[in-house]
């Protein structure tokens, strides 16, 4: 398949550009290289994906409108993976409109020129921060989400209703991935196991919010990246038990899913720190701080919509996902190794 992804020297974009390009599709990238965390680090991602032949990459924002045309008059996409966004919750706080025009206008480009292409499949990130003061624990994808407690979480949410809408008008084929707390190799400076790597090996305190009473369901990269692939392969199809008079969030009349895409296994963050000081063979000093707003105690997904649908089973513990990446950041981020 020719597959566009966008935030391709992103994280996840980075990681599911290369295996789809080991699978044998054509890929081609967008992502507009912000300076939201180091670009240096995009760029070394980029570099590594530039050396396929079967990949091209595109600079640009989501919402050029012009540029985002021409890119798919210019091309016959099968499907299109939609990674790119402002991310980052506390980031959110603080610039709001960087999420509205990525977000939000970015994502109704993504979604007009998809329904004016005949796109075969859009899938597109949301995120478990959708779920807001849900306390319904494991977060279920029939629950509703009404509750957002950042303009981050808000935006994903937008991005759901928008996605259903095109697929009801249009019959648009869409498919929402509500990740939960991904991690690994190439991952996100702004994350914890980046974050506190990072200090433990310079020595630097570690921020503990919450007094540690936190919860994540930390979710592999390789296993992300085989969950969006599956889902890539297998568009999403009208529900033909979807009930008006009790509509199911989930799912729905048009050709429209959601789904979490998460370990389905809760790690304490107390825990979570023991194992990356395990694997660096030094304690961390920790400065106990309260909840951040926006910030969420607990994370847990329900999977099994995903289960069912592509028989979606994550396979890396916490402990081996750690290692791999003290090893990838010994190797290409710390200068002097412990």
């Amino acid at each position: 398949m020719h597959i566009l992804v966008t935030g391709a020297a992103g994280f996840i974009g980075y990681h599911l550009s290369e295996k789809l390009l080991a699978r044998g599709d054509t890929v081609t990238g967008l992502d507009n290289l912000n300076d939201y965390y180091e670009v240096s680090l995009k760029e070394a991602r980029l570099d590594r994906l530039k050396t396929q032949p079967a990949f091209t990459f595109i600079r640009a924002d989501l919402q050029d409108r012009p540029a985002l045309e021409a890119l798919f008059t210019e091309n016959n996409f099968d499907a299109v993976i939609n990674l790119a966004a402002q991310a980052g919750v506390r980031y959110s706080l603080e610039n709001p409109h960087a999420y509205i025009d990525s977000n939000v206008v970015g994502f109704t480009q993504i979604l007009e020129c998809c329904r004016h292409h005949k796109i075969g499949h859009l899938v597109y990130a949301s995120s478990s921060s959708v779920y807001g003061m849900n306390a319904s624990m494991p977060f279920s994808v029939h629950d509703n989400v009404d509750h957002p407690i950042s303009l981050y979480a808000a935006t994903k949410k937008a991005n759901e209703l928008m996605a259903h809408t095109y697929s009801h008008l249009y019959n648009l084929p869409t498919t929402g991935l509500r990740f939960f707390t991904v991690y690994g190799p190439w991952g996100r400076p702004d994350m914890a196991l980046f974050l506190f790597t990072k200090a433990i090996l310079t020595g630097e305190p570690i921020k503990v919010f919450n007094n540690g009473k936190m919860q994540r369901d930390f979710t592999y990269i390789d296993d992300i990246v085989e969950g969006i692939i599956r889902v890539t392969d297998k568009p999403a199809t009208p529900n033909p038990d979807w009930d008006a008079a009790s509509p199911d969030p989930g799912t729905s009349s048009a050709p429209y899913r959601l789904y979490n895409i998460g370990n389905n296994n809760p790690v304490s963050l107390m825990d979570f720190i023991g194992a990356i000081e395990k694997a660096l063979g030094k304690t961390a000093e920790k400065e106990f701080l309260p909840m951040q707003p926006g910030d969420v105690a607990a994370t847990y997904a329900d999977i099994e919509a995903l289960i069912e649908s592509i028989d979606y089973h994550p396979q890396t513990p916490v402990q081996d996902g750690i290692n791999n990446f003290i090893a990838w950041y010994l190797e290409h981020m710390h200068k002097e190794k412990p």
